[in-house]
């Protein structure tokens, strides 16, 4: 590819793909709430719902990685969709059957073509044009990220939480099982029915790439020498504190939407649907934040401007902990407008100078996103044993703590050559 120039069609179809697994994460955490009421399931119960959804990002980033190391980005592209849209159509099956391990294989396998297409996108747009602004355009093309994040809570807030019976769950474990089901039916339907839309806006996309001439950025059928390769990026420090980081980012992410709607009806006393539109407002924030900062790094550089975020997520998580009312809850929304930026930030400063182990190393910045697995189940458990979603919000901290403190050391850590 020639890196003088960014190629303008391919960026915008490749940049549409983060709008929609932006979409997708963001229904997913509405989905944590949403089952809580259904099936009357704990915090620790509702967690395998990222469970199943970050630890399949962790199961195939890998395998993803050698195969557009041997074939294309594109043809990369097309499998991940592939999976993407299976994943969405077996909702329809799932709810059927009423089984939540049916949702969680549906939600497994569109999580693994997400996997599959940020494993992609991510090394493809840094290789879409001269290296020296790669960063800056990774975090464009991850703007659109959360404008797809805010379609997703909006579509789970009209279509899923507002279709929730309000019946709670002492009132449904007094009722009979026909009538328990007739509301789990009428339920799990509207949960069932933005996933199969999706699924034909995706088929769209696919088509769309599949026709289109897309840049390679590499030479194709290159050998893959997996050992070797791992050995040369376990020696970079900086890359593998970057994976560090981007574990422990993920986690809290995943942490603090996850259980925001949760403790919104706490603290505010409303119900799942009222206590979205703060989570709407949160993304919009998220939104608005990652356009700052991005114009932001033309004037500041990327490892600073990630350190000074991460330390005001850490005052914001702390009030959170001891905070109340609406002094939490503004505090909850405002970690979005920190947590914007950094993903690619982390991302970009990893893979500088990784040349040839770029499409690998990028796989495992993709692996970490188990982060979002691991540390989500950690933070529910934390909210069951102590019965304060309040108390279980130290686990965002903590990872806060280890993103600044990559920040603060990552530009002392030079790329082995």
């Amino acid at each position: 590819m020639n890196n003088s120039k960014t190629p303008l069609i391919p960026f915008a179809l490749v940049t549409s793909l983060f709008l929609m697994w932006g979409l997708a994460n963001n229904m997913t955490d509405t989905l944590l709430a949403a089952f809580k009421k259904i099936m009357s399931m704990t915090d620790f119960q509702t967690s395998w719902i990222q469970f199943a959804f970050y630890g399949s990002y962790f199961c195939l980033a890998l395998p993803a990685a050698i195969f557009i190391k041997k074939y294309t980005y594109k043809a990369g592209l097309l499998v991940g969709l592939s999976f993407f849209i299976g994943g969405s159509l077996l909702f329809y099956p799932a709810s059927q059957t009423m089984v939540y391990g049916h949702f969680l294989a549906a939600l497994f396998i569109l999580a693994g073509g997400l996997s599959i297409i940020e494993t992609t996108a991510n090394p493809y747009v840094l290789a879409m044009g001269p290296s020296k602004t790669a960063t800056q355009r990774l975090n464009l093309a991850q703007s659109f990220n959360p404008i797809g994040s805010i379609s997703g809570v909006l579509l789970s807030k009209f279509f899923i939480l507002s279709h929730l019976n309000h019946a709670g769950a002492d009132e449904r474990a007094g009722m009979s099982e026909a009538s328990l089901q007739a509301i789990q039916t009428e339920e799990l339907n509207a949960v069932m029915g933005p996933y199969v839309g999706i699924a034909f806006v995706l088929l769209f996309i696919a088509i769309l790439i599949a026709l289109s001439k897309m840049p390679r950025a590499a030479p194709t059928n290159e050998r893959v020498d997996l050992i070797a390769t791992l050995k040369r990026l376990i020696k970079q420090k900086r890359y593998t504190l970057g994976v560090m980081a981007q574990f422990f980012y993920v986690g809290a992410q995943i942490g603090v939407w996850s259980f925001m709607i949760r403790y919104v009806m706490l603290e505010l006393n409303v119900n799942e649907e009222q206590a979205s539109s703060w989570y709407v407002a949160a993304l919009v924030l998220y939104l608005i934040s990652r356009f700052l900062c991005t114009w932001l790094m033309r004037f500041i550089a990327p490892r600073k401007l990630l350190f000074w975020v991460a330390a005001l997520a850490v005052l914001l998580t702390t009030i959170v902990i001891t905070g109340s009312g609406y002094i939490g809850v503004g505090a909850l929304v405002g970690i979005s407008g920190c947590m914007s930026l950094m993903f690619p930030t982390i991302f970009g400063i990893a893979a500088e100078g990784l040349g040839k182990d770029q499409k690998i190393g990028g796989s495992g910045m993709i692996m970490a996103i188990l982060g979002g697995a691991v540390l989500t189940m950690i933070q529910g458990q934390v909210s069951d044993t102590t019965g304060s979603i309040k108390l279980a919000y130290a686990v965002p901290l903590v990872c806060f703590l280890i993103v600044a403190y990559y920040a603060a050391v990552s530009g002392r850590i030079k790329q082995e050559t």
